[in-house]
């Protein structure tokens, strides 16, 4: 539905953000992210006791894209 939107002020948007005012048919933000995470770096909740002698991450990765984000469709 047309609309007349007068001044619109606008001071920052992030890099996964949409700003759009007026008649629009489909808005999808795209991202992508790499975690490389230890053994018991997730763990959520009350009263966690974690025990891990010497636990290790070990990332190799030799990729230089691991997936391309071209376009926003």
């Amino acid at each position: 539905m047309p609309a007349f939107v007068g001044a619109v002020k606008v001071n920052s948007v992030g890099s996964s953000s949409i700003f759009h005012i007026g008649d629009v048919y489909a808005m999808s933000p795209v991202s992508s992210a790499k975690t490389f995470a230890g053994g018991g770096s997730f763990n959520t909740g009350d009263g966690l006791t974690l025990s891990l002698d010497q636990s290790y991450t070990y990332v190799t990765d030799s990729d230089t894209m691991d997936q391309t984000i071209m376009g926003n469709a």
